[in-house]
């Protein structure tokens, strides 16, 4: 079967020492594109989330790059090939176990503002992971998210998680 990309909301309250839970569709996704337990997380380059894939996105950030250089080329702009890499390719390699669990590093959490959980929206080729305030700050358009977000902290705070 063929990666069919991710799709779908969830939430996930943060754990001891930095772990979290990566909800069941994600991490069925997740296992498809990555031939395993492998989650790739860095920083969204405009939004103040993280961006979740699988392994399998490598190819596809190869060619985004060929294009983006022939297309410079083609306009007689400059393009440095070396920054424009370290910032597609600058994501971090995390196992997770067969229950979804894996260590955020620190760092990615700070760039994230991840603080008491995840709430995970699918985006196609990526999904995002959001500190629900911070997804509560995004404008109209995201007016669907923002409903399924606070649905799940409602939901987790009746279980008292």
């Amino acid at each position: 079967m063929q990666f069919g990309g991710y799709s779908g909301q969830a939430y996930s309250p943060a754990g001891d020492k930095g772990r979290f839970v990566l909800p069941p569709i994600f991490r069925k996704a997740l296992k498809e594109s990555s031939d395993g337990r492998v989650l790739c997380l860095m920083k969204h380059t405009s939004w103040d989330c993280l961006v979740g894939f699988g392994l399998s996105r490598k190819e596809e950030l190869n060619a985004q790059l060929d294009r983006e250089e022939e297309l410079a080329v083609r306009l007689g702009k400059e393009f440095d090939r070396d920054t424009r890499a370290s910032q597609l390719f600058g994501f971090l390699e995390m196992p997770f176990d067969d229950s979804g669990r894996f260590v955020m590093p620190e760092h990615l959490r700070a760039l994230g503002k991840i603080e008491d959980g995840l709430y995970f929206q699918g985006g196609g080729r990526f999904f995002t992971l959001w500190n629900p305030a911070e997804l509560a700050k995004m404008g109209d358009d995201w007016a669907g998210a923002k409903a399924a977000c606070e649905s799940f902290l409602s939901d987790a705070k009746a279980k008292g998680k």
